[in-house]
Parts: C-alpha cells; structure tokens; sequence
C-alpha cells in the first residue's frame, strides 16, 4: 500500500515583537527561520516516526524573493512544496503570505543527514514518494 501523498504542507508562522526591524516590518532573516521551521514540520508530518529519528536535514542554499513586507499584527502562513530529489538532496519552494498577498517565494535545497553519522543520506524511493506525488515508489 502506497503512503498517502502530501502535496503540499501548510505552516503558521508566529510573529514575535523581536521580528521586527527598525523599519516596522519582519527583517529579512526572520524569513529563514521560518523557512527553515517550516520544511522541517513538513517532514515531520510526512515522514514515519523511524525516518523522523533517523534523519536530520541541513539547508544547503536558499534563493528568496521578497514581495511584501510582514508585519507584527500579520497572520502569515508558509506553504511548502516539495519539488525534486535527487540522493540525498531534497528541493522545496516555500510561499509565505498574508492572505492572498504572497510576501516571499523561497527556493531551497537541503541535505538529508544519518542522525548517526552526520553523513548524507540517501533518500529511499518509497520515502521520496510521501512528498512527490508522481515519484515512483
């Protein structure tokens, strides 16, 4: 039997007082963290408990464009996709919006790491099928 397929994951993010720049908006390196917190609940979601324990993920690079600023008061949500695999690299593109106001569009990539050796790890087949819907298990 075939694990269900998560297109997509969504994440709420939380504004904290010190998010805030001395511009009056979230500063630009608040969004890596929520990048960042929101792939990895992703995979937290998606993945088994066993995966879950036994893999770590390192972002490798992140490509962000920002939209439109965020501020205090905001509900703001990230919705993450899983886009590719490839060994023991995993792409996503996370949305952060506002409603129907997208802020930022991130493009990542991450490592899949052994909880035990710190050392890449490749992504199974069937575990790649949990996040890419057309991924051949």
């Amino acid at each position: 039997m075939n694990a269900p397929a998560h297109p997509f994951h969504q994440h709420v993010i939380r504004i904290a007082p010190e998010d805030i720049d001395f511009m009056g908006h979230v500063n630009n390196a608040v969004y890596l963290k929520w990048v960042q917190d929101a792939v990895i609940s992703y995979w937290e979601k998606v993945a088994p408990s066993d995966a879950v324990a036994q893999h770590l993920w390192v972002a490798l690079k992140h490509e962000i464009t920002y939209r439109a600023p965020a501020f205090l008061d905001d509900t703001v949500l990230a919705d993450v996709v899983a886009t590719g695999v490839q060994g023991s690299r995993a792409f996503f593109t996370t949305l952060i919006q506002r409603g129907d106001t997208i802020l930022a569009e991130v493009k990542s990539s991450w490592c899949c790491l052994d909880t035990a050796t710190r050392r890449p790890a490749r992504i199974a087949r069937d575990l790649a099928a949990r996040f890419l819907p057309d991924w051949p298990a």
